[in-house]
């Protein structure tokens, strides 16, 4: 099912934007490829990972109705999916967006996403080819944390946000819950080893697992979102912030301050950790919406 779009994507690029049409892509020079984009590009290119992301992951009831309360209806809007890959959020959503960008750097999620209903468009996530102001809504999912500077892909995507328009990020780990200490930390450094004798996680090669972890640039203990990541690049902007913890599994009672239980792992990675693990700080992830000021 594709989105309904109207609008040519034309009418909103910076004077001078050079691209390249591509057959599903439209894509704009990068100039600086740094190892995350290169890390990136090579995992989300493989069709055989890309389809698997696109089958399995952010597909769930509870996902759906946690961003479907955060949006309301993005039908009619103008929306701009930064690391969209291979399309997951309106895979998920669905509905009829005027315009529907996708950005990402790897051509053969943007091509899956094409076929879904994207615009899509291979460009940096710290330099966008867009004039300022002209997106109803702004989405990052998971995509915070692929990325090297984390506050500058925050800070490129408010930009393209018109007043008052939304900015939803969600599924990067937070800082705070994910800072293991001690046995904690040696577990979670060994859990390529863990995963290779018993045969679990999501990767089902050796090759697969080990461009999966490149491309998480901020997934590892000591890295992360905050709150402060959120107030401190958007609030001098203009936007008013809301986030909000949870534990993956919970839909619109998150909004509602809700966080739901983390899987066991995760709350004896907290309790090693010298942490509660029912805390806020212990959620493994934040939503923020952020609202444009009118």
């Amino acid at each position: 099912m594709k989105a309904y779009q109207v609008l040519p994507i034309t009418s909103f690029l910076k004077a001078g934007a050079n691209y390249t049409h591509h057959d599903k892509y439209i894509e704009f020079t990068i100039d600086k490829i740094s190892e995350a984009i290169k890390a990136n590009a090579y995992y989300f290119n493989e069709p055989e990972w890309a389809e698997e992301y696109l089958t399995y992951c952010h597909r769930s009831d509870s996902f759906k109705r946690r961003w479907l309360a955060a949006i309301g209806s993005w039908d009619d809007k103008i929306v701009v999916d930064i690391g969209c890959g291979p399309g997951n959020i309106y895979a998920t959503l669905k509905g009829k967006p005027k315009l529907l960008i996708g950005i990402d750097v790897a051509p053969k999620s943007l091509e899956l996403a094409n076929d879904l209903g994207y615009t899509s468009v291979l460009a940096d996530a710290t330099s966008l080819p867009f004039i300022s102001g002209f997106a109803d809504v702004v989405t990052l999912n998971a995509a915070l944390h692929h990325c090297e500077n984390m506050g500058a892909v925050l800070a490129e995507a408010a930009r393209l946000v018109k007043p008052g328009g939304i900015l939803i990020t969600d599924h990067d780990p937070q800082l705070s819950a994910w800072d293991y200490q001690g046995i904690a930390k040696l577990l979670w450094n060994s859990r390529k080893l863990i995963y290779r004798i018993t045969g679990r996680g999501f990767h089902k090669t050796q090759s697969q697992q080990f461009w999966g972890l490149a491309c998480e640039i901020h997934h590892k203990p000591g890295h992360g979102v905050s709150n402060a990541l959120f107030s401190d690049t958007l609030e001098p902007l203009g936007f008013h912030v809301s986030v909000f913890p949870h534990n993956h599994e919970l839909g619109e009672e998150v909004l509602a301050g809700k966080k739901g239980l983390p899987e066991l792992k995760y709350q004896l990675g907290n309790l090693l950790s010298g942490r509660n693990p029912y805390a806020n700080a212990s959620a493994l992830s934040l939503m923020c919406l952020a609202k444009k000021s009118a």
